[in-house]
Order: C-alpha cells, then sequence, then structure tokens
C-alpha cells in the first residue's frame, strides 16, 4: 500500500480566487491536504469566465471540496469562523484590506486560532506599494519580463500566468516554512508571498548580467548569443529546437551529420570560437536539419545526446507519451461530457504517488458533511441555504 501522502492530515481554508491563490492551495492539495476551497454561493466568478480563462477554475480546483458561504452576511461569516479553531493554513488573494472589512483578517483569525498559517498572496510586499492593485501582466510590465520576452520596443507578456503560478508556488514554500516553524514555537503566523516580488527575483538573473556587463541588456529576442547552436530550426514538417552547449556536444553532431572539415577546424574547437564561426556553421545545420523531419531531427539528437526538442502546442501535450508515463497527468472533467488529462503538481515522491483524488468541485459540494462535523444541523443548513447564505448541491440537500 502507498505511504500517506506528505501533507495528509492538514486542513487549509483556500480563499483564493483566479490563478494565484487556487494554484497555491492546489498544490497543496494534490500534496494530500484537506483544501476547502470557500467561494460565494453563486460559485466563484471563475467558474464563469470565458476566452484565455476558460480553463482557470478546473486547473487549480482538483482535489478540493467546496463550501459556498455568503461572508458579508453575519450568518455566513458565523459559519466561518467556527471552522477556523479546526483550521492549519488559510490562503486568500483578495484586493489589499478586502479580508480585513470581512473581519477575517490575520489579526482577527489569530484570536480564534493562535496555531493558524495565514499565507496572504498579494501584488506587492508590505512597502510603499502595498496598496496599489496589481494582476499577472501588470507587473510582468513593471518586473521587466514583458520587456525581456518581446520583441525590441515591443514589450510581451509570457504565454501563460507564469506570475501568478509562481507567486502561488512560492505562497506554498512559506506556508511548509511557517508550519516547521510551529512544531517548534507551537504559533502559527503571517506569511506573504507577491507578484512583483516573484517577477523580481525571475528577471534577476538579467540584472545581475547587466550589472556585470556595465550596460542594459537586451530582450531575449535580440540576445547576445552564448551558444553558437542554441536556436530554433526549420525541418521538413515543422521546427525543433537544438542546443549545443558542450564541446563534445559539438563534436558528436558534427561527426554524425559529417561536417567533416567544420569539426577539424582549431577555429571551431571551443564555444568562443563557434560564436565567432557562426556565420559558417548555422547554414550548413539549417541546409541539413530542413531535408529532416522533425523526429528524425529528434532521433538524431538523442543518438548523439544534445538537447534538442519539438516546438510543440499545448495541445501536444494531451498525448505526450512521457507526460503519460510519469504519472503527473489526472483525468480531469471540465464539463459535463469533456474529460482531459491535466498535469497536476510536477513532483514525484516514491511511498507517495499523487493523483487525482477528487474532481474540480461543484458549488458547495461537500459542505454538508463539513458543516455537520463542526455541529450545524441538517436542518440549520437547509434554513441558511433557503436564506441563500450557503449553497447546498441537490445530492447534498437530498441526503
Amino acid at each position: 500500500m502507498p505511504a500517506p501522502l506528505p501533507l495528509a492530515g492538514l486542513r487549509v481554508l483556500d480563499f483564493g480566487h483566479t490563478v494565484m491563490g487556487p494554484s497555491c492551495g492546489v498544490v497543496l492539495a494534490d500534496l494530500g491536504a484537506e483544501v476547502i476551497r470557500i467561494e460565494p454561493p453563486e460559485g466563484d466568478r471563475t467558474r464563469r469566465l470565458g476566452g484565455f480563462g476558460t480553463g482557470f477554475f478546473a486547473t487549480y480546483n482538483r482535489n478540493k471540496t467546496s463550501l459556498a458561504l455568503d461572508l458579508k452576511d453575519p450568518r455566513g461569516k458565523a459559519v466561518l469562523e467556527r471552522l477556523v479553531p479546526s483550521a492549519d493554513v488559510l490562503i486568500e488573494n483578495y484586493a489589499p484590506g478586502t479580508m480585513e472589512r470581512l473581519g477575517l483578517g490575520w489579526e482577527q483569525l489569530r484570536a480564534i486560532n493562535p496555531g493558524l498559517v495565514y499565507c496572504a498572496l498579494k501584488g506587492f510586499l508590505p512597502g510603499p506599494y502595498e496598496d496599489l492593485p496589481a494582476l499577472d501582466e501588470v507587473v510582468q510590465m513593471q518586473g521587466g519580463l514583458a520587456y525581456m520576452t518581446g520583441l525590441p520596443g515591443r514589450p510581451l507578456r509570457a504565454g501563460t500566468s507564469v506570475v501568478d503560478i509562481m507567486g502561488g508556488v512560492f505562497g506554498v514554500v512559506g506556508i511548509l516554512a511557517a508550519l516547521r516553524q510551529r512544531e517548534a514555537t507551537g504559533q502559527g503566523q503571517k506569511v506573504q508571498s507577491a507578484l512583483f516580488e516573484s517577477v523580481a527575483f525571475m528577471v534577476g538573473q538579467h540584472m545581475a548580467a547587466g550589472a556585470m556587463a556595465g550596460e542594459r541588456v537586451p530582450p531575449m529576442t535580440a540576445r547576445r548569443i552564448t551558444w553558437a547552436i542554441y536556436d530554433v530550426f526549420a525541418a521538413r514538417d515543422g521546427q525543433v529546437f537544438v542546443g549545443v552547449t558542450s564541446d563534445q556536444h559539438w563534436q558528436r553532431l558534427a561527426a554524425r551529420l559529417g561536417l567533416t572539415a567544420l569539426a577539424a577546424d582549431p577555429a571551431l574547437a571551443d564555444n568562443a570560437g563557434r560564436v565567432a564561426g557562426r556565420d559558417r556553421i548555422m547554414p550548413e545545420l539549417e541546409r541539413i536539419f530542413a531535408g529532416m523531419s522533425v523526429a528524425e531531427v529528434l532521433e538524431l539528437g538523442r543518438a548523439v545526446r544534445i538537447p534538442c526538442a519539438p516546438v510543440a502546442h499545448p495541445e501536444d501535450l494531451f498525448s505526450d507519451p512521457h507526460l503519460l508515463a510519469s504519472g503527473i497527468m489526472g483525468e480531469t472533467q471540465l464539463r459535463d461530457g469533456l474529460t482531459v488529462p491535466l498535469p497536476m503538481t510536477p513532483l514525484h515522491f516514491e511511498d507517495a504517488p499523487l493523483t487525482l483524488r477528487r474532481q474540480p468541485p461543484l458549488v458547495g459540494e461537500g459542505t454538508a458533511g463539513l458543516l455537520a462535523e463542526i455541529g450545524i444541523s441538517a436542518e440549520e443548513q437547509a434554513a441558511l441555504a433557503a436564506a441563500g447564505i450557503l449553497a447546498l448541491p441537490a445530492a447534498e440537500t437530498a441526503a
């Protein structure tokens, strides 16, 4: 039998919405914590997003239950306060001051549960900007990531909610550290993660490079060449990336492709020489790869042990053989009649495999049992539901 998951026994109240908060909660849920998604009775608005946000809810809310409460009503808040003493962790990513106005800020809840680890995921850590609104795309611009991603003069956001997810995962790191400290002190604490500082952490390498060069670094699309062969090539039926980052890589690749003159040229023996002689190397590689299929280039790369990869579309990952074999893909229900494999938290534990244990919850799914646990009878639940204070799925109402 597999061992219990690493975070089994932890109870998390997840007030997250959109991506940053739910991504923090879903990592804890995948690792075995009991994560209770707190949302309004009509359901979190992320459930109804279209366009780019269509898949947000299903992607970041598996392995959770749902407690749908009107926290603006004193009766709904009273229900939540009865649950707080049993919680180990609370996650929230509301705008600054929202939880405090609801009476659910850190200072208010620590009085109810001194051992609570309260994770506030915000746009900015404490400082001059802390009360400003922020979004993933806003801080990508503000933190230099969009500048480094786009063409010169044309900043471009990254192609996924990279900062929301990074901030959420840093929240997990802070939560686990605070829980470890609680083992020694018996006390919880407030821990914060933020979008802007997460961007700063990611672009730190560019900050260092600019300082060392004594000038502003260009975008990655106009970057100075570090390795001579580190680029996307056009194959016969698609595109493929090939990276040659060592002298051994070069010698093996050149020998396999029959580039004997180039391989024997002492001027190209090291990377600096190959960078200087790139105008001699690249046309030859472009010509050869253009006559090969993507599969043939990949087979070649694996044979000579150099990094290479197809330029894939996200939907290609549904059938990627490695992902399907790795165990991180969970068959996730996106809506009635549509279930697809989506990647879960990308970790492997030898004794406790991560699995999809629960589909993304319906609004209020799990509420009845949870409230019964804290002493709220079925009759009280029905009265609260009739008053619009909480939502109960039809099956739970009937039960």
